[in-house]
């Protein structure tokens, strides 16, 4: 079928709540490259929303689950458990930056699942029932990661009232007028204000923001942060759903301030495309609920087992570590120049290759519609170019840390053609 059959089908039978707007169907895929029903070539700088880190179809990735997939598709890990499981979650506890030194790990299906059962477990851990996420925050689609995340449109709007002692705090942006420390104060004024601490059982922090902008909290923020926590017995939760699995040059975006979480969330690129989440925390933290509290039917599935093993395997094989500072810096390069040629461009920024930059009008105020139409002018030259941030207006690069230099530089010149055209 071609793309206008498929369009036809999806207008028909898919909820338009679910439905991408977007006319293409991708028929195949490989590394940073995908062809659609019609085909056409398409360059992609999105990688599944930060889930393709390792590229489409890499190819040890793709062999691991082929060989898992003759041995054992599903049996629930609820019912009997299968060696791929109980092996990702050993190196999770060795990779992690979670307090240890004994740590216990849990396997879910998404980064809303695993959030969910962060807080789950925080809870049990704690006695408490009170969390304290971030503007901007994104932690994912269900009801509680709902409440949790930080942005009304598109994602709350339609669906509240949202489940109860869930608080914000502002996330510390200097950009959007905030510091570190009117971040920190505005939690304290939680604490006297909505929240007692003694009833806070966790706070929840992206160390970069996904969907919120890819805004970076510093090391000192994060270390000030973990002080916050320690000092009212709050167990501090990193989501690292995005930004984990070597986008930022580090396995986790954690690891470049030096603390430890007491849980961490990771999924997206943890599998390279395979559905598979996780928690990793402390193990008396993770021990706190009771037997057959926590998992699901499809939780830790064998063949997303068996994709996360090979991706760990391949990160450090190929240098994907290296490779993502090495973006990064190239990245960072080019947003400079282009600063200093677009007026419209501003604020670059990057944390090994998890990089973005924003698009401001004549009076330094986040342009959406410009934003929109880059998108839009990009995929009319065949490139997959994805905006965020909490006013719609800045341009992410999550292109798979494995592109080629020329599909890199070829996807950089469309970004950069389509600014002259609308500039």
């Amino acid at each position: 079928m071609n793309n206008q059959e498929l369009n036809e089908l999806k207008n028909r039978y898919v909820a338009n709540g679910a439905a991408t707007p977007t006319t293409q169907f991708a028929e195949r895929a490989e590394n940073a490259e995908l062809w659609d029903a019609d085909g056409n070539r398409w360059i992609d700088f999105a990688g599944g929303i930060g889930v393709l880190n390792l590229g489409h179809r890499h190819p040890k990735i793709v062999a691991a689950v082929e060989a898992q997939l003759k041995k054992v598709m599903h049996t629930s890990a609820a019912v009997i458990s299968y060696a791929p499981y109980v092996q990702l979650c050993q190196k999770l506890c060795e990779l992690t930056p979670v307090r240890g030194p004994e740590r216990k790990a849990m396997l879910v299906n998404t980064g809303a699942e695993a959030l969910e059962n962060a807080v789950k477990i925080a809870r049990a851990a704690t006695g408490r029932s009170g969390i304290i996420t971030f503007d901007g925050a994104f932690h994912g689609r269900t009801m509680m990661t709902l409440a949790m995340t930080g942005k009304v449109l598109p994602y709350k709007n339609d669906f509240g009232p949202m489940p109860g002692d869930v608080f914000r705090a502002p996330f510390p942006n200097p950009l959007h007028g905030i510091s570190e420390e009117a971040s920190l104060n505005a939690i304290r004024t939680l604490f006297k204000t909505d929240i007692a601490p003694h009833r806070t059982a966790a706070i929840v922090i992206e160390p970069v923001q996904g969907e919120g902008g890819f805004y970076i909290a510093s090391p000192d923020y994060l270390k000030a942060l973990r002080a916050l926590c320690d000092e009212h017995g709050i167990l501090l939760i990193a989501d690292e759903v995005q930004s984990g699995f070597a986008r930022t040059g580090k396995l986790f975006a954690l690891e470049h301030s030096g603390i430890e979480a007491d849980i961490l969330t990771t999924a997206k690129s943890l599998a390279n495309g395979m559905p598979l989440s996780a928690v990793v925390g402390t193990a008396k933290v993770m021990d706190a609920s009771g037997p057959n509290s926590l998992g699901g039917t499809y939780s830790g599935n064998p063949l997303s087992c068996a994709a996360a093993l090979a991706v760990i395997e391949v990160i450090e094989e190929e240098d994907i570590l290296a490779r993502s500072e090495q973006m990064g810096k190239m990245l960072a390069e080019r947003f400079a120049a282009w600063e200093e040629r677009f007026p419209a461009v501003a604020h670059g920024r990057q944390l090994g290759a998890m990089a973005a930059f924003e698009l401001l009008d004549s009076e330094g105020k986040p342009d959406t519609a410009l934003t929109g139409s880059l998108c839009a002018k990009a995929r009319e030259k065949g490139l997959i170019l994805l905006s965020c941030g909490f006013y719609g207006n800045s341009i992410r690069i999550l292109v798979p840390l494995t592109v080629s230099s020329a599909v890199l530089e070829e996807g950089l010149g469309i970004i950069e053609q389509s600014l002259v055209e609308l500039s």
